[in-house]
């Protein structure tokens, strides 16, 4: 996009033209990177991610625009916590009913459902909007070290 201004400095114009690129939707191309979790911090990893998929470690980054990447996450059973977390930190559930709240140790899900852990702690911190959804949809989160994406070559994503 071409736009053209005036500039006055020390009473004389010029014209000045910038140039400014927008990313676009269509014209994305969509990497896959690989992250092994095991023995990494949950909230500093989560940042990493979250990251990647809003697309910021690239230099076309556009704030509006879904430009990020694929991330698999394998091993998401041991990934760490710091200080009292393992036993302390609850995450609480609210049917919509009376009395309905329910609470969950950080311990109780990572022994069922270790996934959730990464996903939770990545979907607190993408913006709170539609655009969100879309950047949830490429993180793919396993408990194992094993996943079935070798399909598409990921990389591994150092930090």
């Amino acid at each position: 996009m071409l736009t053209r201004g005036l500039c006055v400095l020390n009473y004389q114009i010029f014209l000045l033209e910038m140039k400014t690129t927008i990313a676009k939707k269509e014209d994305q191309q969509r990497q896959w990177y690989v992250v092994d979790a095991k023995d990494l911090v949950l909230g500093r990893l989560a940042v990493k991610i979250a990251n990647v998929l809003r697309g910021r470690h690239k230099p076309i980054y556009t704030p509006h625009v879904d430009c990020g990447d694929h991330v698999v996450v394998i091993n998401a059973e041991k990934v760490k916590v710091t200080g009292k977390k393992e036993n302390n930190k609850e995450y609480m559930f609210y049917s919509g009913y009376v009395g309905g709240e329910k609470y969950v140790k950080l311990s109780d899900f990572r022994a069922r459902k270790p996934e959730f852990l990464i996903m939770n702690a990545v979907k607190g911190m993408l913006p709170g909007n539609k655009l969100a959804y879309s950047m949830l949809t490429k993180l793919h989160v396993y408990a194992g070290d094993k996943h079935p994406h070798e399909a598409q070559q990921p990389k591994p994503f150092n930090f």
